[in-house]
């Protein structure tokens, strides 16, 4: 019987698999056929997760959550499911069971395939994004499926990632805002005014990355949803 393990960075990604709160870097069972490890940004967090739901029985492996757009024609809402991961070499996905999941989605889904890059920082601006399109040839970006997909092919266990776009190339999360997210994904509220007072973040800027989170957001939704048989 599978038992998927997947890995979810932040809170928000989470909550679009289970309304729960979860506790931060430890499983916890979703029912017979999958847990989740809420593990925090960033490849190293992400493979302690993919690790650590490999020992708690999962015998295969899913990252799920945002996305940066590295294709000036995806925008937030699109859905990646790649057929490679970029790393400094290409990690294949389990195609059997993307195509499974695909076939379970509606209509009014994009979705889009091709390769998801690998970043070790989050990138803060369309220069860095087209920079790393050009060297990889990827679509999207994320932080932590190279470092799940790795530990996924050294134990020999199924792959596939989920991810929407949540930032389309031309406009990205500020470099000021990583002052104020905590490990997992959350907002700390005192700092975050800071910046909004001292001018670091403009309240315009964090309406447009609260609507397009929740477009991402509500496409991770959907597929949990409908692709249940294949998720959880």
């Amino acid at each position: 019987m599978k038992s998927i393990g997947i890995v979810a960075a932040m809170r928000v990604e989470a909550r679009c698999i289970t309304p729960r709160r979860l506790p931060f870097n430890e499983p916890v069972r979703l029912g017979e056929g999958a847990l989740i490890w809420l593990c925090g940004m960033g490849g190293q967090a992400a493979a302690r997760a993919a690790e650590g739901l490999h020992a708690a029985g999962a015998n295969a492996l899913m990252s799920f959550g945002l996305a940066g757009a590295l294709d000036s024609t995806l925008r937030p809402g699109s859905l990646i499911l790649p057929e490679y991961i970029q790393v400094d070499r290409l990690f294949p996905v389990d195609l059997l069971w993307r195509d499974r999941l695909r076939t379970l989605l509606p209509n009014h889904i994009s979705v889009v395939s091709g390769t998801l890059a690998a970043s070790r920082h989050v990138l803060t601006s369309a220069t860095a994004k087209r920079a790393l399109a050009q060297t990889t040839g990827a679509c999207a970006v994320d932080m932590e499926s190279g470092a799940i997909a790795e530990v996924a092919e050294r134990a020999g266990l199924p792959f596939l990632a989920v991810r929407a776009i949540s930032d389309p190339i031309e406009f990205s999360p500020p470099s000021a805002l990583l002052d104020a997210i905590r490990p997992d994904g959350s907002v700390e509220l005192g700092r975050l005014l800071g910046l909004l007072l001292r001018g670091r973040i403009s309240p315009r800027t964090l309406l447009r990355l609260a609507v397009e989170s929740r477009a991402a957001c509500s496409t991770l939704a959907t597929v949990v949803r409908f692709g249940k048989t294949e998720i959880a």
